[in-house]
């Protein structure tokens, strides 16, 4: 057998196999993209793991290992692959440190305005450190407003469509004002010849036939904040007197899900301690409510450390994500979708084949405004100490954004550096970070090894749909920027993997 005549050494920065159904799935770490391993492939990859403190593998290994088995140019084009993907590396290479890139580019999609800091609510567990009753409210001037509207559209580089979201406290104490942005944003985006998107997230509580109408007429994506089945909701979404809220959010959103038809209405779920069993609030939420899908946030980080899981609720957490996760892989086998919204996400990221050098696009495609027109890194941030970067008056304080997000890019002496999901997680949620270690540029650590097992069980759930029913995926997930080829053969099939999730977004 004729083969590489020097030996080839193993590069285990660049790959991770996954098994589903007995098939092997060969996970290229840099690049997020998912291979199905033909049998020489999965023999290649074990013999290439099995010599690596041996110096590699060389011409005497492939021989014995496949001679009278596969013809010389079987192995040589199988090589030739884990080559070019870097799985194998040829003797004698050197490879420079590629230059740190820097950000210097801001092309926003979403700028969320903080219309107002009070809330008819007093949730135990919210994050909002700019957080206010009623009464104390600071709320956002129309002309701030504006400002951000006009920000957004000058920045929004390249791009055809653009989303102004409405947040809190609860947005909907100021309705009439949402209406009045409302206006000015269509207006300005006719102008320039871009569409604009509307998103909020509220409490419910002061939903009624009238604003459902218009929100339904201006096509707004709606996520609405509820716990689960009234035991659960009402033990930590308070009244600011101090009473439970479900009864009335219970009736708002039945009202509101059966006038509501521009989108699907989201539930979004905060997991608190004491709060694990995720199967039966989705069943309520789901089946008994109707949401379109359902979307949780795990706390471990929360101010109030009575409110954050505990490590032992926290894998709880994820096992029953992983009994809901089959649900929907039995449902996509049938071409259903059962609104489980954190595994849906990761599907399509899946499907897109995406892949993160940030943790999400705050800083980059989102901003946040606060009520007097300060720049935050996302909505999460507003009232905190983090700094802002800029107004909607001066703008995008370019350098100190630039300089941030380009440290983060560096994930030199981290252990992102080396995790095989890297590419996926880029190093967790800023405001996590910021919140359990005081840093919003250290990892989230405390989720690694449930973030890796995740990811591990996304890949076999997307592996399961994408061999026997792909028509979910033209169903069920709306392509943005198309999705992957097919890997020639040796590796065969190559699926599309991209940026998996934890969470579901703001809750």
């Amino acid at each position: 057998m004729t083969a590489p005549q020097s030996a080839l050494t193993f590069n285990p920065m660049t790959a991770h196999d996954v098994v589903v159904d007995g098939r092997r799935l060969l996970f290229h770490i840099p690049t997020t993209g998912l291979f199905d391993l033909d049998p020489l492939g999965a023999e290649l990859l074990d013999l290439a793991r099995e010599k690596a403190e041996a110096g590699g593998v060389r011409p005497a290994d492939l021989e014995a290992r496949f001679s009278g088995r596969y013809s010389v140019d079987q192995v040589i084009e199988v090589v030739n692959e884990f080559l070019d993907l870097d799985v194998l590396i040829r003797p004698g290479r050197t490879d420079t440190a590629p230059s740190m890139p820097r950000v210097d580019q801001f092309p926003l999609s979403t700028i969320v305005l903080n219309v107002t800091t009070g809330c008819n609510l007093s949730c135990s567990y919210c994050y909002k450190e700019d957080l206010d009753t009623p009464a104390a409210s600071r709320d956002m001037d129309y002309e701030t407003a504006c400002r951000s509207v006009d920000l957004l559209l000058k920045e929004a580089t390249g791009r055809d469509r653009v989303n102004v979201v409405f947040f809190g406290g609860e947005p909907l104490r100021r309705f009439p004002f949402i209406r009045d942005v409302v206006d000015y944003a269509e207006e300005q985006a006719r102008a320039v010849g871009k569409s604009v998107d509307f998103s909020v997230t509220t409490n419910a509580t002061l939903l009624t036939e009238a604003i459902v109408d218009y929100l339904d007429a201006h096509r707004f994506s709606l996520a609405i904040s509820i716990d689960g089945p009234k035991a659960l909701h009402d033990r930590n979404r308070l009244t600011v007197g101090g009473k439970g809220s479900y009864d009335v959010v219970a009736q708002k959103v039945r009202m509101a899900l059966a006038r509501y038809t521009a989108k699907p209405v989201a539930a979004r779920v905060t997991l608190t301690a004491g709060v694990t069993d995720v199967e039966a609030i989705h069943r309520h939420l789901r089946d008994e409510l109707g949401f379109a899908e359902v979307g949780y946030a795990p706390v471990t980080s929360g101010d109030v450390s009575i409110y954050n899981l505990s490590a032992e609720e926290l894998a709880e957490v994820f096992a029953g994500f992983k009994r809901l996760g089959e649900a929907y892989l039995a449902a996509a086998l049938e071409g259903r979708n059962t609104g489980f919204a954190n595994l849906h996400q990761l599907m399509t990221d899946l499907y897109e084949g995406t892949r993160k050098a940030l943790p999400c696009g705050a800083g980059v495609g989102l901003l946040a405004v606060d009520h007097e027109g300060g720049l935050n890194l996302c909505h999460r941030f507003t009232g905190s100490d983090l700094p802002t970067y800029g107004s909607v008056e001066r703008g995008i304080a370019r350098q100190e954004l630039g300089d941030f997000l380009t440290r983060r890019l560096d994930k030199t002496g981290t252990g992102c550096a080396t995790c095989r999901i890297r590419s996926l997680c880029a190093g967790g949620c800023y405001h996590e970070s910021y919140a359990r270690y005081g840093d919003p540029q250290h990892p989230t650590y405390h989720y690694c090894d449930l973030m890796r097992d995740w990811v591990d069980f996304g890949i076999s759930v997307y592996a399961r749909i994408m061999a026997e029913n792909p028509g979910f995926f033209d169903r069920h997930i709306t392509p943005r920027g198309g999705h992957r080829g097919v890997a020639s053969a040796g590796i065969d099939d190559r699926l599309n993997l991209g940026a998996g999730s934890l969470t579901a977004g703001p809750a």
